[in-house]
């Protein structure tokens, strides 16, 4: 702003002294110029200065969540100090929710299916409730009304693609399904401008560069919720093991790691968490590293949980029967010369996927907890203590999945990069909703090549 009047001629120059006034012939809209441009300029500051200048300390105080601990609980810990009464609220509720997820895995993949998507909800609606609580006061239109619009676009494009991936059959006797899988992607995209359009006519004078952060919050937020839980169906659908050693093992890992650094934690280990410690961290590395590997040992045993969930027309649900694929079944392997020293034998039996999920446990308890510190962080930046207060102890739901969103994409990325191979029940499934010309042309196809590779004899009748 100093250079642009420094320039116009209208003020002191830096020394103090009085600026030489324009040279003749110098046009006379030079001044009219500097002056159209300073106003712009100071018209921009009157818009946007409020908000630039606003720092970390200007963010409004977000009001403190209600205690939700039962009364029963309350007055039977009455006598204790606040440390301990944290202890035992935090452990009764967890042994409560882990008792719920086993009730859920025993009812099947569907309920599981569910429970993702309900925790999926609750996130999203923690997250967007923080932005809407801190620029409440400026009042946006139409903020939470397309916030939750967007979400149901998102889920509308991830579930209907695994809809058309895992559910062919069931489409193919429907035909108003037919349709909208034939047109999923170009609905889904429709849906979605619709929303944008509704978003660039609700944009404010004075208000629109806090507009666009919180269509960029909203964004965010359904990457991080949305995408992850996307991606933790489609690992249940790889095998309920899939989804279950992952899961269990960040959850194995924040509870040993906060009762090592409860018991045994001396050293801070970031200034995000401080009550972090890193006697924590390390206790829970090898705890969730054992915990896996018998988990996955466990696990392997039963069909049940290492059989790709599969929907069967039928009878009209998800099923979990197959043959075991080599990464669940025994094998031998030979020991390295000082383990067999002390053990005393030469080989030992173990199933593959054992040697996986170390990899899984590894992740889980070394990067897993930085989606946990990159929570903090957030709550930091909003002075909050907690997404929410849902479960008395813990905070919000987001407060327990934080980690598990960051272990998702592991996992998924992991089965496509080190496992998944061709799928033949999926290849199935597509060709049966193909047209019959279409069919009979891979049925030729196919049988050629069986029979240039000798599978087939080409006098063969079919």
């Amino acid at each position: 702003m100093w250079e642009l009047r420094h320039r116009g001629g209208g003020g002191p120059g830096p020394g103090g002294e009085a600026a030489s006034p324009p040279r003749e012939g110098e046009a006379a809209g030079g001044d009219h110029e500097t002056e159209s441009t300073s106003d712009k300029e100071t018209d921009i500051d009157d818009r946007y200065g409020d908000l630039d200048s606003r720092t970390d300390s200007d963010i409004p105080e977000i009001p403190p969540s209600l205690d939700r601990t039962p009364e029963i609980l309350k007055k039977a810990l009455s006598g204790l100090s606040s440390r301990w009464k944290n202890w035992w609220i935090r452990g009764i509720l967890t042994l409560t929710m882990i008792s719920l997820f086993f009730l859920i895995i025993y009812m099947g993949s569907f309920m599981l299916m569910l429970l993702v998507l309900s925790i999926q909800v609750k996130c999203f609606h923690e997250i967007i409730t923080i932005g809407y609580r801190v620029y409440h006061s400026y009042d946006l239109p139409w903020f939470r009304t397309l916030s939750w619009y967007f979400l149901l676009c998102v889920n509308y494009f991830f579930y209907g693609e695994t809809v058309a991936d895992y559910f062919a059959t069931f489409v193919q006797r429907e035909e108003q399904l037919q349709f909208l899988i034939r047109y999923h992607r170009f609905i889904s995209f429709a849906l979605y401008l619709a929303g944008f359009c509704m978003f660039v006519l609700s944009l404010v004078k004075k208000h629109y560069r806090l507009q666009f952060y919180m269509f960029a919050w909203t964004h965010v937020t359904l990457l991080i919720t949305v995408t992850q839980s996307h991606l933790v169906i489609q690992n249940l659908f790889e095998g309920m093991i899939w989804f279950l050693v992952p899961i269990s093992s960040v959850i194995c890992n924040d509870i040993t790691a906060y009762i090592f650094g409860f018991f045994f934690g001396r050293t801070p280990l970031i200034k995000l968490s401080p009550k972090k410690t890193w006697e924590g961290f390390i206790g829970g590395f090898f705890s969730t590293v054992i915990f896996g590997f018998i988990a996955a040992y466990v696990l392997s045993k039963y069909q049940y949980f290492v059989c790709p969930v599969e929907y069967r027309s039928d009878v009209n649900s998800f099923v979990t029967e197959c043959e075991p694929s080599e990464l669940f079944r025994l094998q031998s392997y030979s020991l390295p010369p000082f383990l067999k020293a002390v053990l005393r034998r030469e080989t030992v039996s173990m199933y593959p996927f054992q040697i996986h999920s170390i990899a899984l446990s590894t992740f889980a308890s070394l990067i897993g907890p930085f989606g946990g510190f990159f929570a903090s962080g957030f709550k930091r930046a909003f002075k909050i203590k907690d997404f929410a207060n849902t479960i008395p102890g813990h905070g919000g739901i987001m407060d327990r999945f934080d980690c598990q969103y960051l272990m998702a994409t592991f996992v998924h990325v992991y089965i496509t990069s080190f496992i998944r191979g061709p799928n033949p029940s999926k290849v199935l499934q597509q060709l049966l909703v193909l047209q019959p010309e279409q069919q009979l042309n891979i049925y030729k196809t196919l049988k050629t090549h069986l029979i240039e590779k000798g599978i087939l004899q080409p006098t063969l009748k079919v």
